[in-house]
C-alpha cells in the first residue's frame, strides 16, 4: 500500500545509489511456487466469496456482515486490512536501507491503535451505522454532512488504490513474468469478484486468511534470521554497527527535521483513526464491547507483526546488503523478498512474494468496500433519496459502485506505471487525519458543534492538505524536479490536523444549530458514554 511511499523517502534521505551489480537472484523471472501459492490462495478466497454470497441479501449484510463477526474475528480481520505492503515490504527496506528510523513508521502506525481503542471504538459502534459518515451526521443535517464527508472519503480511498494497484502490478510483474497491464487487471478482477459478489462477509474471511499468512510467513523468515544469530537480536544489532557503522543504531538518516518527525508521526497515529476502511470493520461486530475486544486483539497482532519487520530489516541489511537490495529496487522495497531467498532459496522467495500479494489484495478489497459505502450508503440513500431507498435498492447500487471503483482501480493503476506515488499515499493518511479524525472525535465528544461546522472542518481538512502537499517538496522537489518548495514540510499534518480542529471549534461556536443540541441532549450523548449500546 505504501510501499512506493516509503521508497521515495529512502530515495530522499539516502540520495542518488552507487551503482551496484545485480546479485543473482530469481526475482523477475517466473516463479512456479509463487505462482502455485497465488492460484491456491485465489482458490480459496473465491471459494469464500462463493460461500459468502449467498449470505449477502440485505445492505446489511454488504456492508456489516449482517453483525455476526466476532471480536476475535473482526481482530484478525482489522490486522489484516491494516498489515500492508509498506509493513511487509516497505519498512523492512527501509530498515534495511537506513537502520534504525524505519522504526518511526511501525510506532506511528502501531500507537494509533490505543487512540481507536479508548477514544472512539465503542461511541463509533454504538453511534454508526455502516460508515463513518453516519456518526457525524447522526445529530446534524444529513445533506451537507454526507456531502463533505464522501469527499474526503473518496479521495483517501482513490489515492490508496492507485498504490496499492501499482504496488501488486510491480510485485506479480516480477515474480510471475506477466506485463504490469495484465498484473492489474488481475489484481483489479480478483477484488472485483470478492467485494461485488461476497460483501464485507468474504471481504472479513480473505483479511482474516491473508493476516495469518502474513504473520506465519513474517515469523518463519525472523525465526530463520534470528538461527543465524544463536537467537539473539542484539547479536544481530551489533553485527549490522560493526558492518555499517554506529549510525544505523541512531536516528536521523530518514528524517532529521524535528517537524517533519512530528508532522509525519501525527499523520500517522490520527490517520489510523480515520481511515474509512478500517472504521467500517467496527459495524460488523453485534455490539460496542465486542469492538473495544476486536481492538485489543488487532493491537496485538500488529504489534507482535511490526517487531518482526525490524527483524527482517536488519536482517536483510547483514545477510544480502543494502548494495545488492538497492540494485534489485532503488527504494529497498524488494529486502523481504531478497531475504526470503537468501535463507530459503527461490520456494521460499516464491511463498513470500505470494503472501505480499494476498496482502496487497486483501487491503484493496477493503478499500473497495469502504469507497462503494461512501458512494450507495452516504451519497445515494442518505443524500439523493432522503433515506427512503429499499433495501435491495442500496444494495444494487453498491455493488455497482464496487464495479466502477475496480474499473476505476485498474484504469489508474495502468495510467500510474512507472510513475511516483508516494505523495499520493501521504495524501490519504493526511486527508484521514486531517478531515475525518477531527470531524469524528468533535461530532462524538462536544454537544456544541454545529452542522457548519463539520462542513467546514471536513472540507478544510481535505482541500488544506491537498493544497499543503501541491506546494511540499514532495511535489514541487521529488515530482515538479523545482529548486525549492513553498510549504517545507514533507506531511502537513501538524498544521492540517490542528487547523481542521481549530475551523471546525469556531465556526461551531459562531453558528448554531437547535436541531444538533436537542439531538445530543435526547439520546446521543448516553450512547457516547455506554448507557446505550445498540
Amino acid at each position: 500500500m505504501i510501499a512506493p511511499h516509503l521508497a521515495a523517502f529512502v530515495q530522499a534521505a539516502t540520495g542518488p545509489t552507487q551503482t551496484a551489480a545485480a546479485p543473482a537472484t530469481a526475482i523477475g523471472e517466473p516463479n512456479p511456487v509463487a505462482m502455485v501459492f497465488f492460484f491456491l490462495f485465489i482458490s480459496i478466497t473465491l471459494g469464500i466469496t462463493y460461500w459468502a454470497a449467498r449470505q449477502t441479501r440485505t445492505a446489511e449484510h454488504f456492508y456489516a456482515a449482517g453483525r455476526t463477526v466476532t471480536a476475535g474475528q473482526n481482530g484478525w480481520a482489522l490486522a489484516g486490512d491494516y498489515m500492508s505492503a509498506a509493513s511487509f515490504l516497505g519498512i523492512a527496506g527501509l530498515v534495511a536501507t537506513t537502520g534504525f528510523d524505519g522504526l518511526i513508521y511501525s510506532t506511528g502506525w502501531l500507537v494509533g491503535w490505543p487512540v481507536v481503542l479508548f477514544l472512539i471504538a465503542e461511541p463509533l459502534r454504538n453511534l454508526g451505522k455502516f460508515t463513518f459518515a453516519d456518526v457525524v451526521a447522526t445529530r446534524l443535517r444529513q445533506t451537507p454532512v454526507r456531502l463533505a464527508a464522501a469527499v474526503g472519503t473518496l479521495s483517501t480511498v482513490t489515492l490508496y488504490l492507485i498504490a496499492q494497484m501499482v504496488g501488486a502490478g510491480t510485485l506479480i510483474k516480477l515474480m510471475f513474468g506477466l506485463t504490469y497491464e495484465s498484473a492489474v487487471i488481475v489484481v483489479g478482477a480478483a477484488m472485483i469478484a470478492y467485494v461485488l459478489f461476497g460483501g464485507m462477509l468474504a471481504t472479513t474471511w480473505v483479511q482474516i486468511v491473508k493476516a495469518a499468512l502474513l504473520l506465519s510467513g513474517a515469523a518463519l523468515l525472523a525465526f530463520m534470521v534470528l538461527l543465524k544469530f544463536h537467537m539473539n537480536p542484539i547479536e544481530l544489532f551489533r553485527t549490522a554497527a560493526a558492518q555499517y557503522g554506529d549510525s544505523v543504531l541512531a536516528p536521523g538518516k530518514l528524517v532529521s527535521n524535528p517537524l517533519d518527525t512530528i508532522s509525519l508521526g501525527m499523520a500517522l497515529m490520527f490517520g489510523t483513526a480515520g481511515l474509512p476502511h478500517i472504521l467500517m470493520r467496527f459495524y460488523t461486530v453485534p455490539d460496542a464491547r465486542a469492538a473495544r475486544k476486536s481492538v485489543f486483539y488487532a493491537t496485538g497482532l500488529i504489534g507482535f507483526f511490526y517487531l518482526l519487520t525490524f527483524i527482517l530489516g536488519f536482517g536483510a541489511m547483514v545477510l544480502v546488503g543494502p548494495d545488492a537490495i538497492k540494485a534489485i529496487d532503488k527504494g529497498g522495497n524488494m529486502a523481504a523478498p531478497l531475504l526470503a531467498e537468501f535463507l530459503g532459496g527461490t520456494p521460499f522467495l516464491g511463498f513470500i512474494a505470494a503472501v505480499a500479494f494476498a496482502t496487497i489484495l486483501a487491503v484493496v478489497a477493503g478499500l473497495t468496500l469502504s469507497g462503494a459505502a461512501a458512494i450507495s450508503h452516504d451519497l445515494w440513500t442518505s443524500v439523493f433519496r432522503k433515506g427512503k431507498a429499499k433495501d435491495g435498492e442500496e444494495l444494487k447500487v453498491a455493488r455497482a459502485a464496487s464495479l466502477g471503483l475496480g474499473i476505476v482501480a485498474i484504469l489508474l493503476g495502468i495510467l500510474f506505471k512507472g510513475q511516483n506515488v508516494a505523495f499520493m499515499v501521504g495524501l490519504a493518511f493526511a486527508i484521514a487525519a486531517s478531515a475525518n479524525f477531527p470531524a469524528l472525535v468533535l461530532s462524538i465528544f462536544w454537544r456544541r458543534y454545529t452542522t457548519a461546522g463539520a462542513v467546514a472542518s471536513m472540507l478544510t481538512g481535505t482541500i488544506g492538505t491537498l493544497l499543503l502537499i501541491y506546494l511540499s517538496p514532495v511535489i514541487q522537489v521529488d515530482i515538479l524536479k523545482e529548486a525549492g518548495a513553498w510549504f517545507s514540510l514533507r506531511n502537513p499534518g501538524i498544521v492540517t490536523i490542528p487547523g481542521s480542529f481549530l475551523v471546525g471549534i469556531v465556526v461551531s461556536l459562531l453558528t448554531r444549530d437547535k436541531q444538533a443540541l436537542e439531538a445530543w441532549d435526547a439520546s446521543v450523548h448516553d450512547m457516547v458514554v455506554g448507557k446505550v449500546d445498540r
